[in-house]
This record gives C-alpha cells, structure tokens and sequence, in this order.
C-alpha cells in the first residue's frame, strides 16, 4: 500500500503545516521546511504528489530514481521536481539540503480543479517533470514557508491563501489535462464542464435543473446526464447540490452572516430546506457545524 512522503524522510523537518494549530484541518496542501544533510531516502511508492521545491543557492549533485530509472545530475537554486502520486521514487542528495517538499492528495487536487479552475485532470494529474526551473513558483512556495513560522490567526490566513495560489500556478502550468476525444458531442469534454460552471456559479441563488445545464452543454438531456456522471462521478443534481453546500460553508465563515440569508443565497427554498440538505451531505445541521468551528 502507498505510504505517506514524510514516513520515511530521513530527519524531521524545521516547519511543518501539519502541526500549525491555525492552518485549516482542511488545507489543501502540506508543506515542510527542511535543511538537512546529505543522505539519503529509500525507492517508495506514495500516496500523494510530492513537489520539491530547491531553495538552495550552491548547485550540488542530486540522484532520483524514478520507477527504477537512475537519474544523476546537479540541482540549482529554483529548480522544481513534480513526482506524481503512484510512482516509485527514490533519493540521494550530496549536500545539505535546503528544500520545501509540498504534498497533495489526488482527491483534493481533482475538486480544487474542477470547482475553482474549471480543469477536469487526466487520473495521472501532473506530469512527470524530473527537472524543471521555476523562480515564480518557488517564490510562492518562500511565503507559504514564512507563513508557518509565526503559529497565529494571521499566518494561518496567508497559509491558506499563498496555498491556493500555489495550487493554482502549479495546475495551471503544469497540470495534466484530461484529454479531449474526437467526438466532442459524444463526451463530456473541459470546455463543456467550464460553461455549466459557469451556469452554476452565476444561478447559484436560482433553480437549476438538468434541462438548463444540459442546454448550457448542447446535449439533450439524458445524455448530458449520463455523460456528466460518468465523467465526474455524481449527478448534475447531487453535484449543484454539493457545490451549494460547499459554499454554504465558505459564506458561514462570516459568523455574523444569518443562516437564513445564506441558505437564499445559495438557493435553497428555505432556512428549513437548507437545513436538511445541509445535513444530508455533512452529517450535520448548518448551526450545528457553526457551532463545531466556533468551538
């Protein structure tokens, strides 16, 4: 079974956003900080992505193996090495390291893409980039960093929006496209799922049915219904009613906002009715999850 990156790291590391108390349960990513010295990890296979952010100025030489293929070669400040989740990888470094090591998990990376991005990602998600230079990202990798240093409110409010920024950056220059088929009208294609996002996002506080999706999509529709599922893996319905909920949970955030303006706001008939749904897709009532965060 995959194991997790930092299960094997052969020293702990100087900052890690898993043990901030005031960044998210939720975060979209972790991010450890280390300098450590030369050394070396053992060839594993991981559960989630591992990017490899290069932070130090001397060029030193780097071995990675990668589903049993050595590379030997040297590391400079800014490189970046993308090892998707699934694959073997193994590490010797030469030098003392100076690096950030960001790890996502592929369920979480694939719903930011959809519903922040519009993406729908190939199952590999990233491509297998061994090398790569990239100072803008790096840079953000440096705030997301600095961020972990002071455990308060307001680094955690940075963390979390230098961690969206990262996130973006990274999918959007290096992100694996699920590809296109040749029959667009036979399949549920990216540019078909941007416009019935965009349906959504704009009739957040309307009904919305399969009927006006599916005229968004230019399918009939019980083809766009069957099409949708298999491609994202839930109903046109059951999907508005989770990216409703979802930002339910975003405009619950403003602990003065009343429950029943959000529940109009996000389409639901009523306070009554978005209680129930709310429920039906958390586990919880809407005052019973604020009441959760607040404590």
């Amino acid at each position: 079974m995959p194991r997790r990156y930092q299960e094997i790291y052969p020293s702990l590391p100087l900052l890690n956003s898993d043990e901030m108390e005031h960044t998210s349960a939720a975060a979209l990513m972790s991010v450890r900080y280390f300098q450590a010295e030369p050394d070396a990890m053992p060839e594993d296979v991981f559960a989630e992505h591992h990017i490899v952010l290069n932070l130090q100025a001397n060029a030193h030489r780097v071995q990675n193996i990668r589903d049993g293929v050595m590379r030997d070669f040297t590391l400079e400040k800014d490189d970046i090495i993308v090892t998707p989740a699934g694959m073997r990888s193994g590490w010797r470094w030469f030098a003392k390291s100076d690096v950030i090591i960001v790890t996502l998990d592929p369920a979480r990376v694939e719903k930011f893409a959809q519903t922040e991005l519009g993406m729908l990602l190939d199952r590999q998600q990233f491509h297998d980039e061994p090398q790569f230079s990239d100072p803008d990202l790096c840079a953000a990798g440096v705030m997301l960093r600095d961020a972990l240093e002071s455990d308060d409110i307001s680094s955690g409010v940075m963390f979390e929006a230098m961690s969206r920024v990262l996130l973006v950056k990274l999918l959007q220059r290096y992100g694996k496209r699920r590809p296109e088929e040749v029959a667009l009208s036979a399949k549920f294609t990216s540019d078909h799922y941007k416009r019935v996002l965009a349906v959504i996002r704009a009739r957040l506080d309307q009904t919305i049915s399969v009927e006006d999706l599916a005229r968004e999509a230019g399918m009939s529709p019980s083809h766009f219904a069957r099409v949708f599922k298999e491609t994202l893996g839930s109903t046109p319905m059951q999907y508005v009613l989770a990216y409703r909920i979802e930002q339910a949970i975003a405009m619950m955030e403003d602990a003065t906002r009343p429950l029943g303006d959000i529940a109009l706001a996000c389409g639901f008939a009523d306070q009554a009715h978005f209680s129930r749904s709310f429920k039906q897709v958390t586990g919880q009532t809407p005052r019973q999850f604020r009441a959760g965060k607040a404590a």
